[in-house]
């Protein structure tokens, strides 16, 4: 067994700093950890085959580009105010009897801590994390998606939970993206952008939320046209010219303050 394999505690706060910072200079690690470059390599490699970080040239990654997708456990930490700001926003768009779609991203995750004031509610989701949030005695009731397991997401994608989705009629559905590009949602996982899109095929009323450094931000498929949605909340850190752009192209949007 390898030095790297057999120390996972070091490999874990490797991926800690890296997912805390998004980005990390190889060299830099090196001095924070007091080990040899080589030692780091090892671990960096164990941690890009798990999917955990993204190799650089001379660094290491935990952020999104344009073809992969962070880990989770950075989106989670990334514009929180901001994703904590939309969910309290778009509760008002859930009412009692209704049931909602809701997908894995961590944007729509905010709303966990507040679905129990709504009663009755039936909530369709293919998020692990959600279902564990929603999972309790006294929480709505929950119908979970299965599907192939994906750890980037802590959700399930594939052709069951496609499968799934395409049986169902609800009320509403509640999704994020990763990017936007002129007037046009983009992910970067053509699986998870088959569930989303199935997603919102099942759904009366389509809701999308973005925190504002989505915008001009690429990844290689496209989900959705913004004016395919009933509203798109967005924070108001969105610059004015590309609110003005958004609105004169139709786009139902929707301005959130973070202090609301």
């Amino acid at each position: 067994m390898s030095s790297a394999a057999g120390k996972p505690g070091r490999r874990d706060e490797i991926a800690a700093l890296v997912i805390e910072k998004g980005e990390v200079r190889i060299d830099d690690l090196v001095q924070a950890f007091g080990v040899s470059r080589m030692t780091i390599h090892r671990h960096i490699e164990v941690l890009a085959r798990q999917g955990v970080l993204r190799k650089l040239h001379g660094a290491v990654s935990a952020q999104p580009s344009g073809v992969y997708e962070s880990l989770i456990a950075w989106r989670e930490t990334h514009a929180a105010s901001a994703k904590a700001a939309l969910a309290r926003a778009a509760l008002a768009e859930i009412q009692p009897g209704q049931a909602v779609i809701l997908d894995d991203s961590t944007t729509v995750a905010a709303l966990g801590p507040h679905l129990g004031q709504i009663d009755p509610l039936t909530v369709i989701t293919n998020s692990l994390g959600m279902m564990q949030r929603l999972s309790g005695p006294e929480g709505p009731q929950l119908i979970a998606l299965g599907g192939d397991y994906h750890p980037t997401y802590n959700a399930f994608i594939g052709h069951l939970c496609e499968t799934a989705l395409a049986g169902l009629h609800v009320n509403l559905a509640i999704c994020s993206a990763s990017g936007v590009s002129g007037a046009t949602a983009l992910i970067q996982d053509a699986r998870a952008v088959r569930v989303k899109q199935a997603m919102l095929k099942a759904a009366a009323r389509r809701i999308l939320l973005l925190d504002h450094t989505k915008f001009g931000k690429l990844a290689l498929h496209r989900f959705a046209d913004l004016t395919e949605f009933d509203a798109v909340y967005v924070d108001r850190g969105l610059p004015d010219a590309t609110e003005r752009d958004l609105r004169a192209a139709g786009v139902p949007l929707i301005l959130v303050d973070e202090n609301e």
